[in-house]
């Protein structure tokens, strides 16, 4: 598969520019092309790009020049790949051009075939190195990399349940509102216990259907059931010496929430289809935006399963209970999209986050993410305004916190609000719209229609 970027690329010979240009854009690059060298300078400053292709012999700067002041003032993380073009190669400049991070050094006359073919890898190699990096930020032990985000009493008494909680191999239920962080919260207390170094298997309880659920949690032999032809491991079984984490653990039947408790209870189960007893050490994280207790009283959920998982309670409080910490959790998600998105956003208003803290956030710090996330994508400058960050009208919360919209008029209202900004921007033009949101003119042509939107 064609790894595709954005590519600066410098050269003083406007026919250079000209046929590479061509040939990068043909292969679905997103290209900027300039003649000098100054201009360059500025637009590495701009904004971020994957790769830069630079021309070493200049008359205002040498290429060399620029990959040094690259060096100089942009952390490794951001620099993007660097491909230097010269005529006149000698060994000391390609020596100091990989010193200073370039990634391949190419001499004048050259195909443009040969052009596309290391473009390709040194855009794959940037994909590698930032999969490489946000794998080792998965690791570190500090919480705040696992995005619990913020310094009220809140969040500190969470995060210090959390820890003392890490330390035991006592079952957990995490309750909390959608968007709070369960799942964060689960990976934080795995990755500071003694089974870090295992896996966290986790299980989306909600998204399996309940036909299926019983043979990916406990697993099958051949023959349980059509299209079973073959064994299959559950995850417990996976989970065996580590930790499971069961979301949305309030969705499940109450045949299958049986065969849980007998695994809280007895430590074994046996897969579908199976007489044989299968013997497991795990331990089990739970969470649910449900209320147990009432589900109980209607006969939904099994009383000794409730206290099973329940030995370690941890309940997340929603946004509107912290607002202090949303000044924070957007300074700590605009940092994250704008990386994500190639775009320097430099500051948000005050009125913004006036803004921001002043709103209920039904969907919690998942919308927040969203929130932010949109208006790094579709901004046009380095400081986000009010005007770039679509929240419901006034009205659209109650003052008790609960929203007086559901879930799926806030999704649509977003949704109308993006594509009607989109289009403002883009003075009415739906193919720039579009391309601003990363659509196509047909996916776009959908929204307007469903939106009603003319």
């Amino acid at each position: 598969m064609t790894v595709r970027g954005s590519i600066l690329l410098v050269d003083d010979e406007e026919q250079i520019l000209k046929t590479l240009g061509r040939a990068l854009r043909d292969e679905g690059h997103d290209v900027y092309v300039t003649s000098s060298p100054r201009k360059a300078r500025a637009l590495l400053a701009e904004r971020s790009f994957d790769l830069l292709v630079v021309d070493n012999r200049m008359p205002e700067v040498s290429g060399l020049e620029l990959i040094r002041e690259l060096a100089r003032s942009t952390p490794e993380s951001d620099r993007p790949e660097v491909l230097m073009m010269t005529a006149h190669a000698t060994v000391q400049s390609a020596i100091e051009a990989m010193k200073l991070g370039a990634f391949d050094y190419l001499q004048k006359p050259f195909d443009v075939e040969e052009l596309l073919v290391v473009v390709g890898k040194a855009l794959s190699h940037r994909r590698l190195r930032s999969e490489h990096r946000y794998l080792l930020s998965e690791r570190k032990t500090e919480f705040n990399d696992y995005g619990i985000v913020g310094a009220s009493a809140a969040v500190r008494a969470v995060i210090e349940k959390l820890e003392q909680v890490a330390k035991s191999k006592s079952t957990v239920l995490i309750i909390g509102e959608t968007g709070t962080g369960k799942e964060l919260a689960a990976r934080a207390i795995h990755d500071r216990s003694a089974e870090r170094d295992m896996p966290l298997i986790k299980v989306n309880c909600a998204a399996i259907p309940e036909n299926l659920l019983e043979s990916e949690l406990f697993g099958h032999v051949k023959g349980a059931f059509t299209h079973a032809t073959s064994n299959k491991k559950g995850r417990f079984s996976l989970a065996h010496g580590s930790s499971i984490f069961l979301d949305e653990i309030g969705t499940m039947s109450t045949a299958i929430q049986a065969k849980l408790l007998r695994v809280l209870q007895e430590r074994e189960f046996e897969p579908l289809g199976s007489e044989r007893t299968e013997k497991v050490d795990v331990r089990v994280i739970a969470a649910t935006n449900r209320d147990l207790r009432k589900m109980m009283a209607a006969g939904e959920f099994h009383e000794d399963l409730f206290y099973r998982l329940s030995v370690i309670p941890v309940e997340l409080p929603p946004l509107r209970a912290r607002r202090e910490d949303i000044p924070a959790l957007v300074n700590h998600f605009v940092a994250k999209h704008q990386r994500r998105a190639g775009k320097r956003v430099e500051k948000v208003t005050d009125d913004a986050i006036e803004a921001l803290s002043a709103y209920d956030w039904p969907g919690n710090v998942r919308e927040l993410e969203n929130a932010i996330e949109r208006a790094v994508v579709l901004s046009r400058s380095p400081v986000l305004g009010i005007e770039e960050i679509s929240l419901p009208p006034a009205g659209a919360a109650k003052a008790d916190g609960l929203p007086s919209m559901n879930l799926r008029d806030n999704v649509e209202w977003a949704e109308r609000e993006t594509v009607r900004r989109a289009l403002e921007k883009a003075k009415g033009v739906k193919k720039a719209a579009a391309e601003s949101m990363g659509l196509s003119q047909r996916a776009l042509s959908y929204y307007l229609k469903k939106l009603h939107l003319g």
